[in-house]
């Protein structure tokens, strides 16, 4: 197009050539035309209809493409059994239990019954006291004992094991005590120690072999290196105590909480660590027991720490 040259006839009736996007003069005149916007113009129009033309073309493609549609797997409701549901209920602390133990804590087991029917009305324990070593011999034979308290292991071995009545879980040690010599208020006699026992005229008491005192006593004279001949084997340490305050006996070696249960009516003389003795008291539920809930009950009564506060009121001290 850039080569195309017009001709035009101007007011002055001169002809002037004109070529695109050039000025061009005759005869001296000077004619400035802009034709070079006409020539746009009608490029504008070509490319205006170029465009719409390819622009239907590219609808027309649109519309017969496929539509593709993306599908979501279905997954299947995960099918749930239902759990059966379990409640598990305490076993009511009711009815009576026989309870067998040591005479040494006859006072402290008195008030630990009374606290435990307090906390459980329907309970009722009864109580058997004694010796560790006649009321072992009794649980074996067959007495019907739901929980078994000694004072010392050797007896509750002997139930406890393969040759005994048995018991129902290991025995638990639930308090320990140490060893004083039990004399009449006032200590008429002046007694200071072990080694004043052996005293010519003075009367000793003791318990019968076997029985928990009567064994501790024994080992603590023999640290002490000192030789008594008791003048009497009693059955049991509230025994002892009774001998001395009733002023049948001038001396007996019991517990610490036996001189304190005395209160006015005896004293204590102190036994010196390196030469006393530690005893300890297990206590067990009996294989045979009638009532094994009410008496689990109690052991962990005792044991706990209520129990600890009754037993340290009367002088045993923990375990």
């Amino acid at each position: 197009m850039a080569g195309v040259v017009l001709v035009l006839r101007v007011a002055t009736s001169r002809m002037v050539a004109v070529r695109f996007g050039h000025y061009l003069c005759a005869d001296g005149f000077y004619l400035r035309t802009c034709l070079l916007f006409g020539a746009m113009r009608r490029s504008l129009r070509f490319l205006t209809l170029f465009l719409v033309f390819f622009g239907l073309v590219a609808v027309g493609c649109g519309d017969s493409s496929p539509t593709t549609t993306k599908s979501t797997p279905t997954v299947a409701p995960v099918a749930t059994t239902a759990r059966p549901t379990t409640t598990t209920t305490t076993p009511p602390v009711t009815g009576e239990i026989t309870v067998f133990a040591a005479a040494s804590l006859t006072d402290s087991f008195k008030e630990l019954a009374t606290a435990f029917q307090t906390a459980n009305p329907t309970a009722k324990v009864t109580y058997s006291f004694g010796s560790s070593s006649t009321l072992a011999t009794q649980v074996n034979q067959g007495a019907p004992a739901d929980v078994f308290a000694s004072a010392d292991t050797a007896n509750m071995d002997k139930v406890s094991g393969t040759s005994g009545a048995g018991t129902a879980a290991a025995p638990v040690t639930f308090a320990t005590n140490k060893l004083q010599i039990i004399v009449a208020k006032g200590n008429p006699k002046g007694i200071t120690g072990l080694a004043d026992l052996a005293k010519p005229g003075l009367i000793y008491v003791t318990a019968a072999a076997g029985v928990p005192i009567g064994t501790y006593a024994q080992q603590a004279l023999t640290k002490a290196n000192v030789t008594v001949i008791p003048k009497s084997l009693e059955a049991d340490v509230k025994s002892i105590v009774a001998k001395v305050t009733i002023g049948e006996a001038d001396a007996g070696i019991v517990y610490v909480t036996d001189v304190l249960a005395a209160g006015a009516k005896a004293e204590g003389v102190t036994i010196p660590d390196d030469a006393n003795v530690l005893a300890r008291y297990p206590i067990a539920v009996t294989k045979t027991a009638k009532n094994p809930t009410t008496a689990t009950a109690f052991v962990a009564f005792v044991t706990s720490a209520a129990g600890q506060t009754i037993l340290a009121k009367y002088g045993f001290t923990k375990p």
